[in-house]
C-alpha cells in the first residue's frame, strides 16, 4: 500500500475519532464542568423571599409600605387614565384567574383548588384602597401570588383604582 494512501486513512480515522468526542461533549454524554466565576457567586432563585430592605431606606418609588403605619393611603387618583390603565393591567395580570368581569371565574379558576375573589361582592369592595394594594402586592399564601415584582407600584394602584369602579 501506498504511504500516501495509509497516512490519508490515519488522517481520516483520526478526524472521525475526533468528530465522535466532539459530537459525544455537544450532547452532553460526556460532561465536562468549567469553572465560571457565576458558580461562585451568590445565587438567589426567582422563588427565594427577596432580601429585607436596609433599615432606613426609601425605595425609589416612594414609600410603599412602612409596616409600622398601617395600611398605605391611595396617592392615585382615581381619574379615567388611572382607571384605563388599570383595567389593560387587570386584563393582562389578573383576568385569566378572576375573569374580564372580575367575578372569580376566569379560564384558569376551573383548575383551581382556591378559587379566586369575587372582586364585586361586598366584602373585597369593603377593604380599603391601602389593603387591596396589599393583597396585590404580597398576594394571599396558597391563593394569590405576589404581583410586587410584575407591576409596579404606580401600576398596582392604578388596579385598586379600577377594582373599585367594579362595584
Amino acid at each position: 500500500m501506498n504511504p500516501a494512501h495509509k497516512r490519508l486513512i490515519f488522517a481520516g480515522i483520526f478526524v472521525v475519532i475526533v468528530a465522535i468526542v466532539l459530537e459525544l461533549w455537544a450532547y452532553d454524554v460526556i460532561k465536562i464542568d468549567f469553572v465560571s466565576f457565576m458558580e461562585i457567586q451568590p445565587a438567589f432563585q426567582p422563588m427565594y423571599d427577596p432580601l429585607p430592605v436596609p433599615k432606613d431606606s426609601i425605595p425609589v418609588d416612594g414609600s410603599v409600605y412602612i409596616p409600622s403605619q398601617g395600611v398605605p393611603a391611595n396617592p392615585v387618583p382615581a381619574n379615567a387614565a388611572s382607571v384605563a390603565r388599570g383595567a389593560q393591567l387587570f386584563n393582562i395580570n389578573c383576568s385569566h384567574c378572576h375573569g374580564l368581569q372580575a367575578k372569580g371565574n376566569g379560564p384558569v379558576s376551573i383548575y383551581l383548588q382556591n378559587k379566586p375573589a369575587d372582586l364585586t361582592s361586598l366584602p373585597v369592595q369593603a377593604l380599603s384602597d391601602g389593603g387591596i394594594f396589599l393583597t396585590i402586592s404580597q398576594g394571599i399564601q396558597g391563593k394569590m401570588p405576589a404581583l410586587n415584582e410584575n407591576l409596579t407600584v404606580r401600576e398596582r394602584w392604578d388596579v385598586v383604582n379600577y377594582i373599585r369602579t367594579l362595584k
